[in-house]
């Protein structure tokens, strides 16, 4: 007898389940198809333009909905996966308030106080994830290169890893079988800039983002749980503010870390202030701004148009963040199955190492590894100088052989953490007072 592996008997499934779509619509009295715009049902079960197919519909941030990623995926399962790339704010508003318009939410770790209350994801068995055992113990065992992780601030993913049952809106204290996100990426965050254009200067500080040498061409994120952790980091570095946990800041720490960036403001300090990946992208390469919040494949984005740009390993350490794909309530059946699918898929290595060329690292980097050349994943992960060019994964060369990445190694990068992307208790606070500051 013939085995079929898993992922062969869901292309099965998926086929034989749109031949019985396609017998119920040729029916007069049948209805219309699940999800069509004369039934529009919060789970579709077919495509029903190409109904040899069920499709998956993703949301997230332009940081991964990657055309390259999407096809990649859709060629080795055999289903159509459908991308939106959202900002951050609106990606969590849809997932928390239109749980009909997506089957996986692409999404970060500190989003998930917000996103996992509303209901609107179920559950992940993990024992339906091969690799759960090899992901990185950041995420599953609250551990770092061995060693327990104590007092991590912020909403460090494994603080939201786990929930306590099937049917639980509750995050538990301690592993169990049932995960909000599976993660797929990471990295420590930091500050970019133009050595080109900061006059000789090496940026060693989270506090030269103040600094008045270049006022006028500094910028901040505008994501208020993302943009506030950036203030904290250069506010404390300043010696202007002192937290008692930058991760979960009192309303009076707020006030004042708002108070100096509506001042920081009024001193023209800042030349501008973006929200999506482009944006910073583009106002590193026009020259607009020569130091400012980045993200590392923003600063791998810059390079590759040929414009030198740094991410400085500053010495109060990074700013983290984890993302993870999460499961709609709505899914069931051959959907369901299909989701798993693709979270499996997106551990196997392939997409790892596709993200680990702009500076992201995998939940499974020993999976990664075996779609990267050496030279990769020496550079990447190892921190040694470049053995050859490094090319990111549209082609374009990145660092020429002998580079070393800013920052050193995955263990001196993730070594170094201060704090993790936040949801603070305060959270309605600081966005009023955040927007405060922006509309200042």
């Amino acid at each position: 007898m013939t085995k079929l592996s898993r992922r062969a008997l869901i292309r099965t499934g998926l086929a034989a389940g749109a031949a019985v779509a396609a017998t119920r619509c040729a029916s007069p009295k049948a209805e219309a198809p699940s999800g069509t715009p004369a039934n529009p049902a919060t789970s579709p079960e077919v495509n029903t333009n190409q109904t040899k197919d069920v499709t998956l519909r993703l949301i997230g941030t332009g940081v991964s909905q990657i055309n390259e990623i999407r096809k990649k995926a859709e060629e080795d399962l055999g289903f159509k996966i459908e991308t939106r790339a959202l900002s951050t704010e609106e990606n969590n508003q849809i997932a928390i308030t239109q749980p009909g318009q997506y089957d996986l939410f692409d999404g970060e770790y500190f989003s998930l106080p917000l996103v996992v209350p509303s209901g609107n994801l179920q559950p992940i068995d993990i024992s339906k994830i091969k690799e759960f055992a090899n992901i990185v113990p950041i995420f599953t065992e609250n551990k770092f290169d061995g060693a327990k992780v104590e007092n991590a601030q912020g909403t460090y993913p494994y603080k939201v890893m786990y929930v306590k049952d099937q049917d639980s809106k509750e995050f538990a204290s301690e592993a169990t079988g049932w995960a909000t996100l599976i993660p797929f990426q990471y990295n420590a965050d930091t500050l970019g800039y133009r050595p080109d254009l900061v006059g000789g200067t090496k940026i060693t500080s989270w506090a030269q983002l103040f600094d008045p040498e270049f006022k006028g061409k500094t910028s901040i994120l505008d994501i208020p749980s993302i943009g506030i952790m950036d203030a904290a980091m250069v506010t404390e570095s300043a010696g202007l503010v002192k937290f008692g946990d930058k991760g979960n800041m009192t309303k009076a720490e707020i006030d004042q870390v708002t108070d100096i960036l509506k001042e920081q403001k009024k001193n023209g300090q800042f030349r501008a202030f973006w929200k999506t990946f482009d944006e910073s992208v583009n106002l590193m390469s026009s020259g607009e701004v020569v130091l400012q919040s980045m993200w590392s494949p923003a600063v791998t984005a810059v390079r590759s148009k040929g414009v030198e740009c740094i991410y400085a390993p500053l010495k109060e350490g990074y700013r983290a963040w984890g993302g993870g794909v999460g499961l709609s309530k709505n899914l069931s059946g051959i959907q369901l199955d299909a989701a798993y699918e693709y979270l499996n898929w997106m551990l196997d290595g392939w997409m790892g190492a596709f993200l680990g060329r702009q500076g992201y690292y995998s939940a499974v980097p020993e999976n990664a590894q075996k779609f990267m050349s050496p030279a990769e994943w020496d550079f990447w992960y190892e921190g040694k100088p470049a053995a050859e060019d490094m090319v990111d994964p549209f082609g374009k060369t990145l660092e020429k052989k002998g580079a070393v990445r800013d920052g050193g190694s995955f263990k001196e990068r993730m070594g170094n953490v201060v704090v993790w992307n936040s949801t603070m208790e305060e959270q309605v606070y600081l966005v009023k007072k955040w927007n405060e500051f922006i509309a200042s």
